[in-house]
């Protein structure tokens, strides 16, 4: 037992790195809209869904719905501050339109989860019922954050080109619902964790598989030749 307690914690851990170089992993995107002073083609959505993602596990791990979840609540806490220099950045050089978009979407959140939190601690008692309903939400939300890139590669595939594909990002995606399934699966065992996290892996993979396909036999001229370079660089979102 204890044996096991010190693996998921050690797993935790590595997936509290591994979720934070996922939350990190779009800064030279932001970087590069901040010196354009433009957002260009970039979408917000795996942003937006990210914040409202972040914002369930937060609640998740609280004790008072799922007792000995630290490890999730310190990684998402942290992601939500990321996630909200994003989404600020995105909206100050967005164009009028984006930031409407955004503005609204935000707005939508914010009330769904406040109506989540309020009809959990009023409605629902002891941990077990409020982690069932939380639980369930966090995967839907978990599972949203890990397709959300959807319409990237979409674009990607349209375009046969991964300018705009966040390959880094896919990288953390995929190893960070890896990290958290293994995490999942070590007593006690955790079926909300497991569930969003083993599609986010299958997910990730889906878009590393797309992302070498597009870029070995897709049309890439408009992205910088990485091939003399030890690291690629974070492809634009």
């Amino acid at each position: 037992m204890v044996k096991a307690a010190l693996a998921r914690n050690v797993v935790g851990i590595i997936g509290n790195v591994i979720s934070f170089g996922l939350f990190f992993s779009p800064a030279p995107t932001f970087y590069n809209i901040i010196k354009k002073k433009d957002v260009e083609e970039f979408k917000p959505d795996p942003y937006i869904a990210t914040v409202l993602n972040c914002a369930f596990w937060v609640f998740y791990g609280m004790p008072f719905v799922h007792p000995n979840s630290l490890l999730v609540v310190t990684i998402n806490g942290v992601g939500l501050v990321f996630e909200f220099v994003y989404i600020t950045i995105f909206y100050i050089y967005a164009k009028k339109e984006g930031r409407k978009k955004v503005g609204l979407y935000l707005l939508i959140e914010a009330i769904l989860f406040a109506a989540i939190v309020l009809i959990t601690m009023l409605a629902l008692h002891g941990t077990t019922k409020r982690s069932l309903i939380v639980g369930i939400l966090c995967d839907l939300f978990n599972i949203a954050m890990y397709v959300s890139p959807l319409t990237v590669m979409a674009m990607v595939i349209k375009t046969k080109s991964v300018k705009y594909m966040p390959f880094w990002l896919s990288v953390a995606n995929f190893l960070n619902g890896c990290c958290w399934t293994t995490y999942a699966l070590i007593h006690p065992f955790d079926i909300y964790v497991l569930v969003s996290n083993g599609i986010g892996a299958i997910s990730g993979f889906v878009q590393l598989l797309l992302y070498g396909y597009y870029y070995f036999w897709g049309e890439n001229k408009d992205v910088e030749d990485t091939k003399h370079v030890p690291k690629p660089t974070l492809a634009e979102v």
